[in-house]
């Protein structure tokens, strides 16, 4: 394992990736699926928090313009400025979700695609309970990570080194369920970003509802 200071911290990665990240990943299937999953359950003018928003594209950008109230939050703030820039219709934060206030149940939807990865695993416990408190009852919360039983490992992403965290698809499920979530659904699919080199990778989705 590589020593913390010998790695960047992820604003820097993603500040240097920028709209390189959402050509890479934006065509993903899956995700689409999601988040036609998702738009079928909101009802009109439903307020959306996009964690780790990115550039604003695909997630922020096809909620608000099915016309939603969409909030994304991201670390970086070229992407945040991005994102702005692309999505007029959204409302866009440069902030750390682990420091953002999150109301109680004072959102219909949250959408949380691969962005707890660099979290470690008890910041992702903590982080998702939040996320559901913020849920009004019945609300719905859409999660996708890459399923493997790692924490603090060393990895090599877009050619930038990085320290993720994750959970097994079981692991992941129990602890949705544990946070007060009931999961929906899950859809466990392979995909190659679109850069040079890339491999497939694991991605799995959980649909979830916070319980009543």
């Amino acid at each position: 394992m590589t020593d913390d200071l010998q790695l960047p911290p992820p604003i820097t990665v993603f500040d240097e990736l920028g709209a390189e990240y959402e050509r890479a990943f934006a065509g993903d299937p899956a995700r689409r699926r999601s988040l036609e999953w998702l738009l079928g359950r909101l009802a009109p003018g439903s307020r959306v928090l996009d964690v780790g928003s990115g550039t604003g594209r695909p997630t922020a950008e096809t909620l608000a313009d099915a016309g939603h109230r969409v909030l994304g939050v991201d670390v970086s703030p070229v992407m945040t400025e991005l994102a702005a820039r692309q999505v007029p219709a959204a409302s866009f934060r440069c902030a750390d979700i682990r420091d953002e206030p999150l109301e109680e149940a004072s959102l219909d939807a949250v959408c949380a695609y691969f962005s707890l990865l660099q979290l470690d695993r008890r910041e992702q416990t903590e982080t998702l309970g939040r996320l559901t408190r913020a849920l009004v009852p019945g609300g719905h919360l859409a999660l996708a990570t890459v399923p493997l039983d790692i924490e603090n490992v060393d990895a090599l992403f877009m050619g930038h080194r990085v320290r993720v965290s994750s959970f097994t698809a079981p692991d992941l499920t129990a602890l949705a369920e544990e946070s007060g979530l009931e999961v929906l659904e899950r859809e466990e699919s392979e995909f190659t970003p679109a850069y040079p080199d890339a491999t497939p990778e694991s991605h799995l989705f959980l649909h979830c509802r916070r319980r009543a």
